[in-house]
Order: structure tokens, then C-alpha cells, then sequence
């Protein structure tokens, strides 16, 4: 707990021809190594002009941004200090449904509150507020509410194994947290780079199902697919001759059942690196190549 922090923001905006500052809401977080890093959600911080951090002993300190990933909710910042506590880190890989769990955090800025829960399930997905999706997420029935998030999950022993991050409203005992594991290896990213590098195709898409005759006419198993909507001008995609209207069966060798799977597929390793891909048009099976690119505006 004496390294749960409470996280208050305050963003910049135009009124009037000038800029003014506004409070933007809190969250929590968690000090991870003795040099002050801290690990929060993306969403706590995103946009902030200022960040201010106050630790277990009531000390407010100014906490600089190092890197935030809005696609997997999680955010690194740092706060300049001596002798901070930190938490110990655990393996989410190794919970089981059943397992005890605690919540800390601020709701309503409520500091250092607990909540206990157990593990409801595992393997879960979630949609980001940048709509990509978050892998291998924890359930937990730990009550969460504003304020909570970004603060920690932990075992009985004290391990943090997740990154307390949503609820699903008006539903109860609905909560979600990011894995400990997938956190570590995006912090480590966000430290080293300051953001998380993706592939991107250039292609506004949908998930649609695949008629059965159409199935049959091309020998498809999958039933569903996606559909291109629009592409955009000097994207991997329209160099590869992708069109409005194509279906999007399958992506370097990987069924693209609907767009999820797509993201999925663009990750940093992806970047520049030549792809087949396999488009229904009409009465056509189309092999193509494409190279994505990286993704430089989320």
C-alpha cells in the first residue's frame, strides 16, 4: 500500500484567445521501481499538461510523462524522490480462477482503499478507448469504481499481478485488469521508446459474414471476413492494389476472421516487412503483397 499514489491532472485549453488550465480528473498508480517509475493507466494521463503525484506520506510531487500507450490503456510516468517504496511485481500467467485478490486505489479520491475479490476469469478481451484490442486480461469481481484506475491488483502475498483499468456498467462485480505481465513488457517499451511502435495498412474495414454459397464457391471455411469500406491515399494498402468493396480473408498466413484479428497481426514486428494477402473480389481470389508501415498518430 505505501507505494499506491494518488494521480491528479490538469490539461490545457482555448477560451476566449487564451489558454487556461483545468482540472482533469485523477486516478491511481503504483511507484515500480526505486527511482521513482510509476505505472498507471493511459487513460489517467493522456493529453495532461501537468501531473501531479501525491505518495502514502501526503507529499504532493510533479510527476513527468515518460510514455503512454492508449492501445493498451497503460502509461509510464516518473517522479523525482529518495528512499520511495515500490511494490514487488508477480506473474498474472500464474493465477487461477478462484484466487483471492485486492484492489488499492482512490475512487472518488478516496486514497488507499481496498477492495477484495477473487479471480472471475482469465484470457480475457478488451477494447481500448483507442479501439484496439487489450489481450489477456484478468476479470475480477474486486469492486472498482472512478478513481481506481490504474492502481493495483495484487495477490495474497503482495505481488501485483494486474493494472486495475475498467468496469463494464450498470453490471456488478465486472471488473477488468491488465495482466502484470503484459504491463511489464509495455513499460519496458514505453521507458525505452516512449511509445509503442504498430503497423498500420491503411484500410477502413468492418467485420461481415461470409455467405454460404460464396464459401462454397471459393472453398473458404471461415465464416466471416473484412470488408474494405474506404483506403486511404499513399497507404501499404493501396500500393498493394486493395479496393473499396474487397474482403480481407487472410493476412501473412493468418485467418483475418474480422477486424480484431487484423490488429492483432499489425504489431511492431510487421513493420516494413513484406505480407501476403489474400482478398475475395467478387467472383476473384486475389493474392497480393503488402508492406505495412508504422503507425505515427495514435
Amino acid at each position: 500500500m505505501p507505494a499506491v499514489v494518488h494521480i491528479t491532472v490538469t490539461s490545457r485549453l482555448r477560451r476566449a484567445g487564451a489558454e487556461v488550465e483545468r482540472a482533469a480528473g485523477s486516478g491511481s498508480g503504483f511507484i515500480f521501481t526505486p527511482d521513482g517509475l510509476i505505472l498507471t493507466n493511459s487513460h489517467v494521463v493522456h493529453g495532461a499538461s501537468r501531473i501531479e503525484v501525491q505518495v502514502s506520506d501526503g507529499r504532493h510531487m510533479p510527476a513527468v510523462l515518460i510514455g503512454d500507450d492508449p492501445g493498451t490503456d497503460l502509461a509510464v510516468v516518473r517522479v523525482e524522490g529518495t528512499g520511495l517504496p515500490f511494490v514487488t511485481l508477480g506473474n498474472s500467467k500464474r493465477l487461477q480462477v478462484g484466487q483471492l485478490v485486492i484492489a488499492i486505489g482512490s475512487p472518488f479520491g478516496f486514497q488507499h482503499t481496498v477492495t477484495a475479490g477473487v479471480v472471475s476469469g482469465l484470457g480475457r478481451t478488451l477494447r481500448s478507448r483507442s479501439g484496439r484490442l487489450i489481450s489477456d486480461v484478468l476479470q475480477t469481481d474486486a469492486a472498482l469504481n472512478p478513481g481506481n484506475s490504474g492502481g493495483p491488483l495484487v495477490n495474497s502475498r503482495g505481488e501485483v499481478v494486474g493494472v486495475n483499468t475498467a468496469t463494464i456498467l450498470p453490471a456488478q462485480g465486472i471488473c477488468f485488469a491488465i495482466g502484470i505481465n503484459t504491463a511489464q513488457y509495455v513499460a519496458a517499451r514505453l521507458i525505452r521508446d516512449g511509445r509503442i511502435r504498430r503497423a498500420y495498412i491503411g484500410v477502413v474495414g468492418q467485420t461481415v459474414p461470409l455467405a454460404r454459397k460464396l464459401r462454397l464457391f471459393h472453398n473458404v471455411e471461415q465464416e466471416s471476413a473484412i470488408l474494405v469500406q474506404s483506403v486511404e491515399n499513399g497507404s501499404p494498402a493501396e500500393r498493394a492494389g486493395v479496393r473499396a468493396g474487397d474482403l480481407l480473408l487472410s493476412f501473412a498466413g493468418g485467418v483475418l476472421a474480422g477486424i480484431d484479428d487484423l490488429q492483432r497481426e499489425l504489431s511492431d514486428e510487421r513493420i516494413e516487412r513484406a505480407a501476403d494477402l489474400l482478398i475475395l473480389r467478387g467472383v476473384e481470389r486475389v493474392q497480393a503483397k503488402i508492406t505495412p508501415e508504422e503507425y505515427r498518430n495514435e
